[in-house]
């Protein structure tokens, strides 16, 4: 039987962008993949709006919890790191003892729980987020082709 590569989103939160890419990734490799999510600082909960924008797409992240990074360091093998934000690209540890993971990758994406205005304009920045996530997950995924060509 074929052990499934572990993929860990990593941003400093865990309350909205690494939870929609840990969705993300489940629902569009099926169990191609184990997806996992962690941040250095983790909220108390998963974002309402992420929830949401989620669901509108089909995928159900309502019963998935922040974590933090330490519940995977040294005990967990991570094949694939993705990095989704700035702080957390200069503050991971580079080296995960015992967990030596193939690949890093830094995708930075803008933080959409900062954006100040309307309920529908904090939606709308958490869809740009999650779209953005899922583009980058697709091409992640479809490795062979060199770059999606957004028009």
């Amino acid at each position: 039987m074929h052990k499934k590569q572990n993929v860990l989103f990593l941003c400093n939160n865990n309350g909205g962008r690494s939870q929609m890419a840990e969705g993300l990734l489940r629902h569009i490799s099926g169990d191609r993949f184990e997806s996992l999510s962690a941040g250095l600082e983790p909220d108390n909960q998963v974002h309402h709006f992420a929830i949401l924008v989620m669901q509108e797409i089909g995928i159900d992240i309502s019963s998935q919890k922040p974590k933090a990074v330490d519940i995977y360091l040294g005990k967990t093998m991570i094949h694939d790191l993705m990095i989704l934000c700035d702080k957390t690209q200069s503050t991971c540890p580079n080296v995960w003892p015992g967990t030596p993971f193939q690949k890093r990758y830094y995708w930075p994406v803008n933080d959409p729980e900062i954006v100040s205005g309307t309920a529908e304009e904090k939606l709308d920045a958490f869809r740009k987020v999650r779209d953005e996530l899922k583009e980058k997950i697709v091409s992640w995924l479809n490795e062979d082709v060199e770059s999606l060509v957004t028009s």
